[in-house]
């Protein structure tokens, strides 16, 4: 089974990246996923289920520790069909 998370990060800065969502990044292109797309209003990643629940496990931990006051986050079962 593959898993596909979608979050973001908040509180948003448009004029720099906050802590957090620099944080967010590092997590997710250092987590062993098979797709990540990271952009300014959402990101998104997809790969196996133990990858992507660790990967969002640290996401929660470090970027809430990082400064975030809300992370919103999607987790899709992703069908063979759907990639």
């Amino acid at each position: 089974m593959r898993l596909r998370v979608e979050f973001t990060t908040e509180p948003f800065d448009l004029d720099e990246a906050p802590e957090h969502a620099v944080v967010a990044r590092e997590v997710i292109e250092t987590a062993e996923l098979d797709e990540v797309d990271v952009g300014p209003f959402g990101n998104t990643a997809e790969g196996g289920v133990d990858a992507v629940l660790s990967a969002v496990d640290a996401l929660l931990r470090r970027t809430l520790t990082a400064g975030a006051t809300r992370v919103s986050l999607q987790i899709n079962v992703v069908e063979e069909g759907d990639r």
